[in-house]
């Protein structure tokens, strides 16, 4: 990811809803050295911020909704998050929850694209989003997995702004020049009960020992670690509650 700030239009935070926070804090803490801290307030429902030094980097949450999966979530800062969630709608997206108000950090959002990922808006107030980006243990590239590609180019970029540099195979996004994420297009290798979604990539110093970690650490290595051409190693790895997210080498993103 070459946007190291949260930056409007661009991902600015990543959580875990998770039906076992204690079990999230230990497996992230022995993979990327997370030490998280609980919101003490009641209404925050056991929500907790992962950190790396004084840095935030992500959040491990509780279930709030009975149908809510157990996954990764990806939130991208915008100014005003009611205009933006009227823009999702117009743009043929849905608004889930929101916008609304979280204490005075922001004002929050969840929705979901034309082909069925959700996604999440954030507008910043005390809290801006994450406090470090591409160091080990930390939020390093976003990818979008959809069975609709083109429908997601004409959604996204008119609700954000992005800009697209497309190939046969991967499509990638960024903002002024400064690429972020891509895009894949989940063709018949991926069980048709698999929908679509934003999939987090954190940067590792070795991809190898953290998949073996994870492994040992109750979670499953979904994708191999393997050297792209030309691009960092990589691996996707599943939590032992089944999330899924993805790691690469960090210091090898282009």
């Amino acid at each position: 990811m070459r946007l190291d700030t949260p930056v409007t239009g661009g991902p600015c935070w990543t959580e875990l809803g998770t039906d076992d926070l204690d079990g999230a804090k230990r497996f992230y803490g022995r993979l990327f050295g997370w030490r998280a801290e609980t919101d003490p307030r009641q209404p925050a429902g056991g929500y907790a911020v992962a950190h790396l030094g004084d840095a935030a980097v992500a959040a491990l949450s509780p279930l709030y909704q009975p149908t809510q999966p157990v996954a990764w979530n990806v939130s991208f800062a915008v100014a005003d998050a009611d205009r933006a969630a009227r823009e999702v709608a117009e743009a043929g997206g849905t608004v889930l929850l929101g916008p609304m108000d979280v204490f005075d950090t922001g004002r929050f959002t969840v929705a979901v694209d034309p082909a069925g990922a959700v996604f999440q808006l954030w507008q910043a107030r005390s809290f801006p989003g994450a406090g470090l980006f591409n160091a080990p243990g930390a939020l390093g590239w976003v990818e979008l997995l959809t069975r609709a590609p083109e429908r997601a180019v004409d959604f996204y970029t008119t609700v954000f702004g992005w800009s697209v540099e497309a190939s046969a195979h991967y499509t990638q996004w960024g903002l002024d020049g400064a690429d972020f994420g891509a895009m894949v297009r989940m063709d018949d290798k991926f069980p048709h009960e698999v929908p679509p979604h934003w999939l987090p990539y954190f940067a590792v110093a070795d991809v190898d020992a953290t998949a073996a970690e994870a492994t040992s650490a109750g979670g499953t290595v979904l994708m191999e670690p393997t050297s792209l051409p030309d691009g960092p190693r990589i691996a996707v790895l599943r939590d032992p509650r089944a999330a899924v997210f993805g790691v690469y080498a960090a210091g090898r993103e282009s």
